[in-house]
């Protein structure tokens, strides 16, 4: 435990110590890799299904604001739909337009989230997303978590039927709108995904502010029990196409990744925890302290070696 622990401080302070330049680093890998995610999914459009391009955009967004990631994402994602049919990037810039102003409102904060989430379900490992914003999120991150979860489902709608979009005919525009917007409406499995996430985020954040011992154990157990629950009970009344044993796979991984995230986020001894009482002129205050586990720093001793002098005659 003491090697573990100072890693994570090493860890803390080299972060810390160089934020200056791995925050644009962070992002811009986070940026990379979500327009090459973009590219590999849905490239209809050859000028942006471009190495250089992807760089250029990339190092643009490692020194913008996260949002600035979103916005260049989501203009990729419309300008690779155009060159299926216009229809398809206006209902899906609309949709975009309304994520936006939602998690914006809500939850300004959680931009990462929206950008993380459709990449955890490439890796298959969506499921962390929920946890841990319940864990160090609140119930207004539910919002958030569901975008990202929306956009997902919208892209791999879209690459799915691409080929039938584009064999709609031109002269149908109403057809083409009506089958774009039925196909992402009546998604069975993205409504079931968000509903399991939003509740899961909402039931994690309530356990882990309650006032018992081995709070965000019991949340995360608790939320992962609840998430697969939600699912199986998606599949069986809406009959979604939810894997369940990928649903069980995923859920126990993301558990582990938690786990990692708790241990840097809320390590704390429940031996050493103490209850205090104490009053003022108006309330009386009881208080549960719980001590953080850290490293003590290592005192430095520094020796002074005198030469000897001698004399001169």
């Amino acid at each position: 435990m003491t090697s573990l622990l100072a890693a994570k401080q090493y860890i803390q302070n080299f972060i810390v110590k160089y934020e200056i330049y791995l925050l644009p680093l962070g992002k811009l890998l986070i940026a990379l890799i979500t327009l090459l995610m973009i590219n590999s999914k849905i490239g209809y459009m050859a000028r942006l299904d471009n190495m250089a391009i992807v760089l250029i955009v990339a190092l643009m967004c490692s020194f913008m604001p996260m949002n600035f990631i979103i916005i260049v994402s989501a203009a990729f994602v419309v300008l690779h739909l155009y060159e299926v049919s216009l229809e398809c990037a206006a209902v899906v810039l609309a949709i975009f337009l309304l994520m936006y102003l939602l998690y914006y409102r809500f939850s300004p904060k959680d931009t990462l989230v929206v950008v993380l989430t459709p990449l955890c379900f490439q890796f298959g490992i969506p499921y962390v997303i929920p946890l841990t914003m319940g864990l160090i999120g609140g119930p207004v991150s539910a919002v958030s978590v569901a975008c990202g979860v929306a956009v997902q489902f919208v892209i791999s709608y879209i690459a799915d039927n691409a080929a039938a979009i584009s064999g709609i005919a031109e002269e149908d525009m109403a057809a083409k709108f009506r089958y774009v917007i039925d196909g992402i409406i009546n998604n069975k499995t993205m409504i079931v995904t968000i509903a399991a996430f939003a509740i899961t985020v909402i039931i994690v954040y309530i356990i882990r502010r309650l006032a018992i011992d081995h709070a965000w154990v019991i949340a995360t157990v608790s939320g992962a029990m609840i998430n697969i629950m939600v699912l199986l009970l998606g599949d069986l009344i809406l009959d979604a196409t939810v894997s369940v044993p990928g649903a069980i796979l995923g859920t126990v991984v993301s558990f582990g990744i938690v786990k990692i995230v708790e241990f840097f986020v809320f390590h704390v001894d429940y031996n050493r925890s103490e209850s205090v009482q104490f009053e003022d002129d108006e309330y009386y205050y009881y208080v549960k302290a719980i001590p953080k586990i850290s490293l003590a720093a290592p005192s430095k001793t520094v020796k002074k070696i005198h030469a000897s002098k001698k004399r001169v005659r």
